[in-house]
């Protein structure tokens, strides 16, 4: 992954190198250089769409969602492939090198986890440990803390990064693996840079020089306080704005529709309108239009106070700093637009159909915010501040990476964005500031809004399981036997082909109980047979044969099954289940009382509750409910639970067989049935 990361940036640096060589060599002919400056993106962007619906339409957005929801134990087709892979790296390569406003890491993290599981198939050749899910899933988790460690370099960020964004629970057997992993990448990583003379030794990617003796101030304090609280605000409205872009594009009206049927046009106008906005000679000279992200990032982590330098010639070193000074706009102004319109630019930027992440656009946004404050504090103390009789300057580059940290944290909802931060720019001298920053930011945001990862799950219809939040009693008073189904449908056997035809036909569970019986894996090799023998036959013999065949019990004897699924008791409380749910990573439980299986809770049923009783407070059980008539339950059966006398009836269709799909078996009305073996049954 270190090799992948290093060819995508040497890519990508290179097309933006021609890029901005296209734009300076048509410096005589205005209307040219506004041509090259918008058609060189678009064409990049439109690519990079084009390619991704063609090859896997999987590989478009972040990924970072759609790995919590694999990790959370749910199946996503397509998006683990080699198809993804190669779309992944060749259309965020494209995006990448177009200078749009869109990030690497998300989908780096996507790419390396595409790594991990082809590795962990290819594994199973030599060892069949790697066919263990709980393997599978350590694999991918080390993968995400690869993804982001090989991405910008920072191992020890890239390891609690995944951890807060992708875990709920987090196996300490995979702490050591994943900084192993993350460290050897970052390392090879950074090794590749000073090979190709990049650097002339392992560094921080974006390396700062602030002095280290008297780095800030307490006076300064508050300061970098505001900047926590005002960036966790703005990452919550970050979020917001970002999902009503996404859900403005899914509602089903004319525009979306066309838009929907011409996929390359909403790209084509996004990059359109950013890259006219943006171009130098235009609106971006009172804005910092020239600068790429990465030389826009170098510049506001600079060593100079810009509002010393603005109005005076420029001194040695500037470099490209110089790109945020205009002769006739105050260099706050130039700051104050540069953080506005790139704040809407980056929220609908990342929702175009390419792969693109937020984590690099939103830490621009943060670096500018930071530094405008540091640049206002530096105009309101422009002496300085004293200590014991020693005049220190502000430093504002220093606010700049506190920004950086505490806004990307308020968007994804993490702290480990602080010591990402302190890796990226070697600079531990702020590290105390920036964790308060980044705290209260988190302390803000999360009251305010979901991460931006949730926020797409939600709109994504992804499956998820809310937090449950503090204080809300009636987590503790709902209990799973309130919110379970109870009309199970199971398999015995006593059951016929006919009935496990019918139930196969008439269910998409992947998994069912098995009451009073074993196994059921030789049915599928009968039927496969069965569908080659009877095209010998007339159908007159199919047909009587067929109903000579379909009142026969079923062979259960040789059939992979789990013998232990996971059992909750009906008085399990909404937050032992949830509790359950998220360290295992279920999909979904039996219920049973004293041996008899009274229903199943998935992970549906256990959203809708929990929702329920977090938001609105609704309360979904009956008032007294705690106080259940154990005479009741001990003397009289239920109405709803009636002992089964035969199992449902049967049909059969060989398309599903044929496609592998995944068989699924029920029974309704089981609350009576005692199970003496309940197992899961899986069908392949």
């Amino acid at each position: 992954m270190a090799l992948v990361s290093w060819s995508m940036d040497y890519a990508s640096a290179k097309s933006l190198q021609a890029y901005k060589w296209l734009y300076g060599e048509l410096s005589w002919n205005v209307p040219l250089q506004y041509l090259v400056w918008v058609t060189y993106p678009m064409i990049l962007i439109m690519f990079a769409s084009l390619f991704c619906h063609l090859v896997a339409p999987q590989a478009i957005g972040s990924g970072i969602p759609e790995l919590k929801t694999i990790l959370r134990g749910v199946v996503l087709k397509e998006y683990l492939t080699l198809k993804a892979f190669a779309a992944k790296v060749v259309g965020l390569t494209a995006g990448l090198g177009s200078g749009m406003p869109v990030g690497k890491e998300g989908p780096f993290v996507h790419i390396a986890s595409i790594c991990a599981a082809v590795l962990s198939k290819v594994m199973t050749f030599f060892s069949g440990v790697y066919q263990s899910p709980y393997c599978y899933t350590d694999i991918l988790t080390v993968g995400c803390a690869v993804g982001v460690g090989c991405c910008f370099g920072t191992p020890l960020g890239g390891v609690l990064f995944s951890i807060e964004v992708t875990s709920t629970y987090f196996a300490v057997r995979n702490y050591w693996r994943g900084y192993f992993a993350a460290t050897f990448s970052a390392f090879i990583f950074r090794v590749l840079s000073v090979f190709n003379k990049d650097a002339v030794t392992i560094t921080a990617l974006f390396r700062t020089k602030f002095r280290m003796d008297f780095p800030f101030d307490l006076q300064e304090l508050p300061a970098f306080a505001i900047i926590g609280i005002s960036c966790g605000f703005l990452g919550a409205f970050f979020v917001y704005l970002n999902r009503q872009v996404v859900l403005f594009m899914r509602k089903p009206n004319a525009l979306t529709r066309f838009l929907t049927r011409h996929r390359l046009i909403f790209p084509a106008v996004v990059t359109f309108v950013v890259t006219t906005l943006t171009f130098p000679p235009g609106f971006g000279q009172f804005m910092a239009g020239e600068l790429m992200p990465r030389e826009a990032i170098n510049s506001l982590f600079d060593n100079f106070t810009w509002t010393k330098i603005w109005g005076s010639a420029s001194p040695p070193g500037l470099g490209r700093s110089s790109a945020w000074f205009h002769p006739d706009v105050n260099v706050f102004i130039v700051l104050l637009l540069f953080f506005i319109m790139k704040f809407w630019m980056s929220a609908v930027s990342t929702t175009m159909p390419i792969p693109s992440g937020a984590f690099m656009p939103v830490f621009v946004l943060g670096a500018s915010f930071g530094r405008l404050v540091g640049e206002i504090m530096a105009a309101l103390f422009p002496h300085g501040i004293l200590f014991d009789g020693i005049l220190y300057q502000i430093i504002p580059g220093g606010y700049a990476v506190i920004g950086a940290a505490a806004l990307t944290g308020a968007v994804t909802h993490t702290v480990s964005t602080a010591v990402i931060c302190f890796e990226l720019t070697g600079q531990i001298s702020h590290i105390l500031p920036m964790m308060v920053a980044v705290i209260l930011a988190n302390m803000v945001a999360q009251g305010l809004q979901p991460s931006l990862y949730d926020s797409i799950i939600q709109v994504k219809k992804l499956p998820y399981l809310p937090e449950l939040g503090f204080g809300h009693i009636s987590q503790y008073n709902i209990f799973v036997e309130d919110i379970m189904v109870r009309k199970v449908k199971f398999l015995c056997s006593q059951s016929t082909y006919r009935e496990l035809l019918y139930l196969l036909d008439s269910t998409s569970l992947k998994t069912i109980p098995l009451v009073d019986s074993k196994g059921e894996m030789l049915v599928f090799t009968f039927l496969l047979h069965l569908h080659k023998i009877i095209s010998w036959y007339c159908l007159k013999q199919i047909k009587s044969w067929e109903e000579a065949e379909m009142d026969k019990p079923l062979e259960l004897d040789q059939i992979r099954i789990d013998p232990s699924p996971f059992q909750l008791v009906e008085r399990t409380s909404l937050h032992k289940t949830h509790t359950l749910f998220s360290l295992l990573g279920l999909s979904q439980a039996y219920v049973t009382s004293i041996g008899k299986l009274v229903g199943v809770v998935a992970l549906k049923e256990l959203q809708k509750a929990i929702e329920g009783s977090t938001r609105s407070g609704v309360r979904l059980r009956p008032p007294l409910a705690s106080f259940r008539d154990t005479i009741r339950k001990s003397s009289k059966p239920s109405k709803t639970s009636p002992a089964p006398s035969s199992p449902v009836h049967i049909m059969f269709t060989i398309k599903r067989f044929r496609q592998n799909s995944v068989w699924n078996f029920e029974h309704s009305d089981v609350d009576s049935v005692h199970i003496h073996y309940m197992m899961s049954v899986f069908f392949f």
